[in-house]
């Protein structure tokens, strides 16, 4: 610990099982795989770009933060004929991270599944209806449904991994991947599970979505300035940018993972959630909420503010999102943080919706492992109006370096109706 500081409460055998993370999956604007992913935010590579496609010439946002490897490159022809795009994201990530952990065996009524989207798979809805209106019904994809269900990416997933103990797809919009991660935390923690494929996934670049979002005024419109639109904490931030992915985890009881000798990159140790009840787009301007679900992370984890020395801020851009984000960090954590390091990812990636949670989870584990922080773009002219302390915390420049002792870290994930979920991850040595 740094010195000065008391150490948190200890924790007993008798808090029940420990869920560690054994597998990471990522498909992201900045990166195809989680490999190449955190290299890229390691080295500062922004996703956002120009739409390019005919239907964003009239928007007055044309920017967006789409994957940066198709997922045609990567699936069988069947596969992309039979799965929506968020669908089709949610697998690579899966697999991914199901091959990374070793492919661990487990019988099929222990392995459970819980992936969310914040969407689901509203895309080939809307494109199924062009195709209603154009060329009549008769023309439209059987398909149509099974792509569209908001549990579409989980019982895909459940489907190619044979995983039989529970299904769940939690719809917390922005919140939904990190809601996923917290469900299948308490699936092991309960005994109803020993390994569960959990995450989040999304694919909502499509007119009718970014013309509702600029409808609202909650997109960046920096056409101009693709690289430099996403702008947590920065005084010029004029909202988040669209963008799509998916992160999945394998996550495991500590004692399976041990048992077949597994890599453990960090444990997902608490989980809080919090309804702000103040506005179904808008948070709570005080942070109240979003303090409240990182104290309930950390009771959970048994884990005092003091072991936080790290925290992915959910931070997209808005205004008003960023400021109360940063009230509740001061207010949770104390002044100066209490020395953590604060990173605000989706600078370089945009705002993954239902995945954003999961992927920054799975960040969160690899700062932890690798005891570096990816450092935040574009925090030019940091906002006055929010506290110093969270300024001076922001990573920028380049990659940070956890302290040695660094013993765990939170991810943010805050969502329209209200929704908060925050995860503590704990270093594992």
């Amino acid at each position: 610990m740094t010195p000065g500081r008391p150490a948190g409460p200890a924790r007993s055998a008798s808090d029940g099982r420990e869920v560690v993370v054994t597998g990471l999956g990522m498909c992201t604007p900045v990166g195809g795989d989680a490999p190449a992913t955190w290299k890229a935010l390691l080295a500062g590579v922004c996703g956002v770009r120009a739409i390019g496609a005919a239907w964003a010439d009239e928007l007055p946002v044309r920017i967006a933060a789409p994957v940066a490897a198709s997922p045609a490159e990567r699936l069988a022809r069947h596969e992309i004929r039979r799965l929506g795009r968020v669908q089709q994201l949610a697998l690579l990530a899966a697999r991914e991270a199901w091959a990374d952990a070793g492919a661990p065996e487990t019988p099929p009524e222990r392995f459970g599944v819980a992936v969310s989207s914040g969407g689901g798979g509203v895309g080939s809805l809307l494109d199924q209806y062009d195709v209603l209106r154009e060329r009549g019904w008769k023309r439209v994809s059987p398909l149509t449904l099974p792509m569209y269900m908001a549990n579409g990416p989980a019982a895909w997933v459940s489907l190619e991994f044979g995983a039989a103990a529970e299904l769940h797809a939690p719809a917390s919009a922005c919140a939904s991947g990190a809601d996923a991660l917290a469900r299948g935390r308490e699936l092991i923690r309960s005994g109803q599970a020993d390994v569960v494929l959990a995450g989040g996934a999304d694919a909502m670049i499509h007119p009718v979505i970014v013309a509702g979002f600029a409808a609202m005024r909650a997109l960046s419109r920096r056409n101009d300035d693709p690289k430099g639109a996403s702008r947590p904490f920065d005084a010029g931030r004029d909202g988040f940018v669209l963008g799509e992915g998916a992160g999945v985890m394998v996550l495991e009881s500590a004692a399976h993972a041990a048992d077949r000798g597994a890599r453990v990159y960090a444990e997902l140790a608490g989980a809080g959630r919090s309804a702000d009840a103040y506005h179904i787009a808008n948070p709570d301007p005080s942070g109240a909420g979003a303090g409240r679900a990182m104290r309930r992370a950390l009771a959970d984890a048994g884990a005092a503010p003091v072991e936080v020395t790290h925290v992915n801020a959910h931070a997209t851009g808005t205004p008003l999102g960023d400021a109360a984000e940063a009230m509740a960090l001061r207010e949770v954590l104390g002044p100066g943080l209490g020395g953590a390091s604060v990173a605000a990812t989706k600078s370089l990636t945009g705002h993954l919706l239902g995945a954003g949670g999961a992927v920054e989870a799975a960040v969160t584990a690899l700062t932890l492992h690798h005891g570096i922080v990816p450092p935040t773009a574009n925090l030019d002219e940091p906002d006055t109006s929010i506290d110093d302390d969270v300024l001076r915390a922001v990573v920028r420049g380049g990659p940070g370096v956890l302290p040695e002792d660094a013993a765990a870290a939170l991810s943010n994930s805050f969502a329209f109706g209200g929704q908060n979920v925050s995860l503590l991850l704990r270093r594992r040595r």
